[in-house]
């Protein structure tokens, strides 16, 4: 497993023992891919997971550059005309900080918005 998957899968973990059901992993289409898509607290979640070792070259959330928000709300938008919810949607990321066994995870609801 890389470190990339393992993050995924804390950050899965992690938004299920806070209440989050998760849709769907790695949903892939021609405008991009969404780690999870998860459901909780009202709303859908189109999650970006962000795994580093260290903070060295700036804290993982600084890596959801604006094409990425971009091919997220496409990849997004193309979810929702497949699976139709009442659900509000939102974007979050998860960073995820490892070091060996030990893990840190920050979640950032909202981290950014459809323009």
């Amino acid at each position: 497993m890389t470190t990339g998957q393992r993050g995924e899968q804390r950050a899965a973990e992690f938004l299920e023992r806070h209440g989050y059901a998760v849709l769907s992993r790695n949903y892939r289409t021609r405008y991009g891919e969404i780690d999870l898509i998860c459901a909780g607290a009202g709303c859908i979640a189109f999650v970006e997971v962000k795994t580093r070792s260290s903070t060295k070259f700036g804290a993982p959330r600084e890596a959801v550059t604006l094409s990425k928000q971009h091919r997220m709300i496409l990849a997004a938008q193309k979810w929702l005309l497949e699976h139709p919810t009442a659900l509000q949607p939102r974007f979050d990321v998860v960073e995820v900080l490892v070091s060996g066994d030990l893990c840190r995870i920050n979640h950032i609801p909202n981290a950014f918005e459809v323009s």
